[in-house]
């Protein structure tokens, strides 16, 4: 008897026509982020509440952007998203938010100026890429870190102009930069220079330091 489990899918002929949804989702934020001044995209756990450190750090990071004259770019979402638009929007700057369609996260957060809702990462991942002269990587989790590694891989392989990549909390993230630095860097999957690529910063002034060069870049 055949094993009728191990034959393959049928094709789906619905996905050539996928296209012109993504080119919807790519024309609305090239429309959009080309207006944003200088964006500092800020990228953070979800999760993290009002009363965790990491909330009030990422709040101020948000204050002292926006009164540096940098737009704040984040997720949209609740927890350290939150907080840096929060900082950026009571100090009267733009706060823009990025949203992901996703069932385990319906809510935006109420510090948004601009909210562009997104069904697909990848395009997504084009937005935060292509328009912000910054990242600023918050304590997170799996998503942050995607973004995180994105980033850097992409400015590594010189497919995107390099920016500065800050992460924000040497605590949370020297055990990721020692286990780098000791394995990775030592057996030559990565060179120490690429590793510099990522910038600890333990305060919000000392992220600033990194992204001054960069205010008003493309």
């Amino acid at each position: 008897m055949s094993d009728r489990s191990a034959a393959p899918a049928p094709p789906d002929l619905r996905d050539p026509w996928r296209v012109y949804a993504f080119v919807n989702e790519f024309v609305a934020g090239f429309e959009a982020l080309a207006r944003i001044p200088s964006p500092v995209a800020v990228f953070g756990s979800s999760r993290a509440r009002p009363e965790d450190p990491a909330y009030a750090l990422t709040e101020r990071l948000g204050r002292l952007l926006a009164e540096e004259g940098f737009s704040v770019l984040t997720g949209g979402g609740l927890g350290l998203m939150e907080a840096a638009n929060k900082g950026a929007i009571e100090a009267g700057g733009l706060s823009v938010g990025l949203s992901i369609d996703l069932p385990s996260e319906p809510v935006a957060n109420r510090y948004l100026g601009t909210l562009l809702s997104f069904r697909y990462f990848f395009v997504r991942k084009v937005m935060f890429v292509k328009y912000s002269v910054g990242f600023v990587i918050a304590p997170g989790g799996f998503g942050t870190l995607d973004e995180l590694f994105e980033a850097v891989t992409l400015v590594q392989t010189r497919r995107t102009r390099p920016f500065p990549i800050v992460l924000l909390g040497t605590a949370y993230w020297s055990g990721l930069v020692d286990w780098l630095r000791a394995t990775a860097v030592a057996r030559g999957a990565i060179t120490a220079a690429e590793l510099a690529l990522l910038r600890l910063a333990d305060t919000p002034e000392e992220a600033l330091q990194h992204l001054r060069p960069t205010k008003g870049s493309p």
